[in-house]
């Protein structure tokens, strides 16, 4: 064979291969992503409806302007009923902002220690919980742990536990995901144990001790930290692709993602929790050193963001009501957060 024959051959292989590898691309994240940016956010949420989700609701909170609400699609689906900007939303691992704040209260006072091992807060573990004589609470807060998530549980959200004591029951007597505080790896059962603590340690729901001392000092009248607690009228539909079914039937009551709140205060209480306005002397220096200051969250049915941007001073808050854990959903809502993110901090102050 020549030099010119084989030259030819790799040439027309790599051709082949990258047509093959454009057939893989999720040109719907593509076509996000470059699409001429809108002026307006509403033209931005009114063009994310376009993309599958069924309704949309963005709040913006910016230093010395009004809050701003920008809403799109449905409420509820069947009823043909609009979004509503007051509407509340299963809010998912935001959740697990609030609960990181209650250990940072507490550590303050002296109620908790963050170097204490699982087994020392929850005897009865030991052995059950790989390395719980060797697990700190820091690290479960930090997810370093190594405990394996419950979500990741084969057919988990197909038939999710009804109680703590049930999910816990998923994980326990399973080998460790990897040594404790050697990686990051996200688990939702570090919050789940997390909660546990809490009530021992406290003597009383955790969820008390949330509104004690961060909803009612920030005026939080429509977060809530379990369903139970809501009227699901007020509660935004949840749907999830291929299912008919209303995902705001389904009861999440881990404290690693059960809050329900509106928009406006989840925006509130991130601005608080960056700004410092949430904590007592000492209790920031704490949070710092064990959390971050944003999050998202993701339910069946439910998706949102919930930041703070430093360089323009501003909040914004996003909840969508469409998931599609094997789809791009997920990585859609990233591209629209982030759109509305440049929209936002193009306009002039």
């Amino acid at each position: 064979m020549t030099k010119n024959k084989t030259k030819q051959i790799f040439r027309i292989a790599f051709i082949i291969a990258s047509l093959s590898s454009l057939a893989l691309v999720p040109w719907i994240l593509v076509k996000a992503w470059v699409v001429p940016l809108p002026n307006t956010v509403q033209e931005q949420v009114n063009e994310a409806i376009g993309y599958g989700f069924d309704g949309m609701i963005v709040y913006v909170d910016k230093t010395g302007q009004p809050p701003a609400f920008y809403t799109a699609g449905w409420k509820d689906r069947k009823k043909k009923i609009p979004t509503d900007p007051n509407a509340l939303f299963k809010i998912g691992s935001i959740t697990k902002l609030y609960v990181a704040v209650a250990v940072t209260k507490l550590v303050s006072k002296k109620q908790l220690s963050l170097d204490k091992t699982l087994s020392e807060y929850l005897p009865e573990l030991k052995g059950r919980i790989e390395n719980a004589d060797k697990i700190t609470l820091r690290m479960m807060v930090q997810h370093r742990s190594g405990i394996p998530n419950f979500t990741d549980t084969p057919g988990y959200w197909e038939e999710s536990t009804k109680s703590n004591k049930e999910t816990l029951a998923l994980i326990v007597d399973k080998p460790a995901d990897f040594a404790p505080d050697k990686k990051y790896s996200y688990s939702n059962t570090n919050y789940l144990l997390i909660g546990e603590i809490l009530d021992t340690t406290l003597g009383h729901s955790h969820h008390q001790y949330i509104k004690n001392e961060i909803l009612m000092p920030l005026g939080l009248n429509n977060t809530y930290c379990l369903q139970s607690e809501v009227n699901l009228d007020d509660v935004m539909s949840g749907y999830y692709v291929g299912y008919e079914e209303d995902m705001k039937y389904n009861n999440f009551t881990s404290p690693a993602g059960s809050m329900i709140a509106t928009a406006k205060d989840v925006g509130t209480f991130i601005r608080a929790l960056n700004d410092g306005s949430l904590f007592k002397k000492g209790e920031q220096e704490i949070y710092s050193s064990i959390y971050v200051y944003e999050h998202g969250g993701l339910l069946p049915g439910y998706q949102s963001f919930a930041k703070y941007h430093k360089e323009t001073d501003m909040v914004i808050v996003q909840f969508m009501n469409t998931t599609n854990f094997d789809g791009y959903n997920w990585n859609l809502s990233e591209i629209i957060y982030n759109r509305i993110v440049k929209i936002e901090s193009k306009k002039k102050k």
